[in-house]
């Protein structure tokens, strides 16, 4: 697969970042950069980062979105792997990773669920099956593959270099993986691993009115994507990219 990028947005997370930086330092597949953005915090985390060997890029825009464009941008690698500063990988994560982009199908993308720790058992309850096991249903409906979750995916670099003067990167209002997924190409393909799961902190699902806030943003995302490039015309522009790429594979198995 060659190079492998991992980016990690951050603001005021230091303690959640030190664990996520501790996860990567033993992947059994090393990452060949770490690129941690610090989108504008008080805290340490930038001298977290740096203790730990990352590179720290700044951005100042305020946003998930402009702190991931910002990491994609700066980094080297031909695969972009995605976390958040709460996300703990597993050893194998990378490695993982690596090995399912590299299969015979070659997808765009690779993402997996969350395992969430902290809060109750009830909130980790409501985040694993109402919010995430809801976005990967739903929205998998609209887009006819799977979305991305963002605290647990990678990308292709070449993928990137396309799609970020389409997407919406300088918005703060927006999901940032589901806007990324919703303007994929036709072409474009996203492998879900269900078996590829990250841990992340279960906070922004603590109160209802937390949950809430998620939940409007994600409509709000939809009506923004949805005014853009509408979910049937998206949806046949990416089955006709497909029919298209089956029968060229047909012909060239006809033709050896």
């Amino acid at each position: 697969m060659g190079s492998i990028s991992v980016v990690i947005p951050c603001l005021d997370d230091a303690a959640m970042l030190r664990a996520c930086l501790a996860a990567l330092a033993v992947q059994t597949r090393p990452a060949d950069e770490i690129i941690v953005v610090d989108n504008g915090s008080r805290d340490d985390s930038a001298a977290v980062a740096r203790d730990a060997g990352a590179r720290v890029v700044t951005e100042p825009r305020r946003g998930i979105w402009p702190a991931t464009a910002a990491g994609f941008d700066a980094a080297r690698g031909e695969l972009l792997a995605r976390l958040d500063a709460d996300s703990v990988p597993p050893p194998d994560w990378l490695a993982r990773v690596e090995r399912r982009m590299a299969e015979a199908d070659a997808p765009t993308a690779i993402t997996g669920p969350g395992r969430f720790y902290g809060g109750t058992a009830f909130t980790r309850w409501v985040a694993r099956h109402l919010y995430i096991g809801g976005y990967f249903w739903a929205i998998g409906i609209l887009l006819g593959h799977p979305p991305l979750f963002g605290s647990n995916y990678a990308l292709r670099s070449e993928a990137w270099r396309e799609l970020r003067g389409i997407v919406h990167r300088d918005r703060a209002d927006v999901h940032d993986d589901l806007d990324l997924a919703w303007w994929l190409r036709p072409g474009m393909s996203v492998a879900y691993e269900r078996s590829l799961v990250v841990d992340v902190s279960a906070r922004p699902f603590d109160s209802w009115a937390a949950l809430g806030r998620r939940l409007r943003m994600a409509f709000h995302t939809l009506a923004v994507e949805w005014r853009e490039w509408p979910a049937l015309e998206r949806r046949a522009e990416h089955r006709e990219a497909a029919t298209g790429t089956a029968v060229a594979d047909e012909g060239d198995q006809a033709v050896a």
